[in-house]
């Protein structure tokens, strides 16, 4: 029952929108080289991701970002053996569907604060696990992981392992990107919400007076 309600076409036109949208974000990246080097780049295509979240339930947050991947693949084939895609997903769904699943059941501004920053919080401890056991050593084939942890020790002195660079440079630039997506959110969601909702109002309201008129 649930999953028929979620895939109503409605709603399926809104998680392609909002994953698109999540897409062409993803392709925009900026750097924080004072946190981490300068090929881990902050985009904001959780933002969209996280507003449909909080509308439709964290299993929509989940499959907004398979969309995301997907479009991004159409638009910018990978470069590294989808292994890069994959994480972005991992380490994506991660923050939404916590994020998701505490907003459905306490639907409030400080719930939806407190989901964002738990959200945030496991995204960058899933992050560290994720860059220290599959993303540094996958990239070390390309660069020679003395190189890139040489680049983690230029910025941050405390780096001299993979996992002290996961936890010292990956880490502080998830919690970063995470509190700037929760922000953003934070401003967008309502205006946004009320015109998902206040669009659907519209159509139940037109379909009753349909319904009306068919019984005159």
């Amino acid at each position: 029952m649930r999953e028929n309600k979620l895939l109503t076409t409605k709603n399926v036109v809104l998680m392609g929108m909002f994953g698109t949208l999540a897409a062409v974000l993803m392709l925009f990246e900026v750097p924080l080289p004072f946190i981490a080097p300068s090929f881990y780049g902050l985009d904001l295509s959780e933002v969209p991701v996280l507003v449909g979240t909080f509308a439709l339930g964290p299993v929509a947050g989940v499959i907004m970002e398979v969309v995301k991947i997907l479009v991004k693949l159409v638009l910018k084939p990978t470069s590294t053996g989808f292994v890069g895609e994959f994480a972005n997903l991992v380490f994506a769904c991660s923050m939404v569907f916590p994020a998701g699943l505490i907003y459905r059941f306490h639907k409030t501004k400080k719930g939806a604060m407190a989901a964002m920053a738990a959200g945030t919080v496991i995204m960058s401890a899933v992050g560290i696990v994720g860059n220290a056991l599959v993303m540094i050593p996958f990239y070390s084939h390309f660069m020679p992981i003395d190189s890139i942890l040489a680049m983690g020790k230029a910025i941050n002195p405390l780096v001299g392992s993979v996992w002290t660079f996961a936890a010292v440079c990956v880490g502080p630039f998830n919690l970063i990107k995470g509190v700037v997506v929760s922000l953003i959110t934070a401003l967008v969601y309502k205006r946004i919400s009320t015109l998902i909702h206040g669009a659907a109002a519209s159509r139940e309201v037109g379909h009753g007076r349909k319904g009306s008129l068919r019984k005159l």
